[in-house]
């Protein structure tokens, strides 16, 4: 995405609009967010090729918070957007056929990296859906976990022109375009998260999609010769 400028784009009042059943929510006080400690014996992420976005220490930190039925299961990298492009419409395609759970990471025009676990597959859907599984995090530079506070289940909303994780107060905890290329984040209280990048808004320079599946690997995938190393 060489020679891209910085553009200051306004939130859509239509994605706004879609959280106005909230507005009567009550507040409560939920827990702090956390750094996540350092792992003593960090867990060997199987990925069938290299992620552009996290390198393999962030692997490791994030395989840490992962739920346990995943635990040693295969990374297969289901889009990025330097193979498939910058659509969202693309990516719910290239989810279909899977119904295990995703890791979203992004890396944007600043050089943040951030994203979210999904329990299941990104899909369209014309409500919020998801587990308390769901969670946010950021690079900062260190590991930040935002999990589940509780007190609501809007984990996450897919529309065609707009991908949505936690909400609260009108507020997205992160928010995609259906370009991929803007986005927005905001604490929210599904998660009680910080603002995942540098501003509230920024403009994606990656994204990647991992779909966590498949039986769990004692040691190394063997050597895929048909996997795209998305570059």
């Amino acid at each position: 995405m060489k020679g891209l400028h910085w553009r200051y784009t306004r939130l859509p009042s239509r994605v706004e609009d879609a959280l106005s059943v909230e507005e009567g929510e009550e507040e409560e006080t939920a827990p702090a967010p956390f750094s996540a400690p350092v792992p003593e014996d960090p867990v060997e992420p199987q990925l069938a090729e290299a992620s552009q976005v996290l390198g393999t220490s962030e692997m490791r930190q994030l395989s840490l918070h992962l739920p346990p039925r995943v635990t040693g299961h295969s990374w297969s990298l289901a889009f990025c957007t330097s193979r498939n492009g910058f659509s969202l419409r693309s990516l719910y395609r290239q989810m279909e056929g899977h119904s295990g759970p995703v890791l979203l990471v992004l890396r944007d025009q600043d050089g943040q990296m951030f994203g979210a676990f999904s329990s299941s597959a990104l899909r369209l859907s014309k409500g919020f859906y998801g587990t308390g599984e769901t969670f946010l995090f950021s690079f900062s530079p260190q590991l930040k976990v935002f999990k589940w506070t509780g007190r609501n289940s809007f984990f996450v909303k897919g529309d065609l022109d707009s991908l949505m994780m936690g909400s609260g107060s009108g507020q997205f905890g992160l928010w995609l375009d259906g370009d991929l290329y803007h986005g927005g984040s905001h604490p929210c209280a599904t998660f009680n998260n910080e603002v995942l990048a540098r501003r509230e808004q920024f403009c994606i320079k990656e994204l990647e999609a991992w779909v966590l599946s498949g039986c769990p690997h004692r040691g190394k995938l063997p050597e895929a010769t048909s996997a795209h190393t998305c570059s």
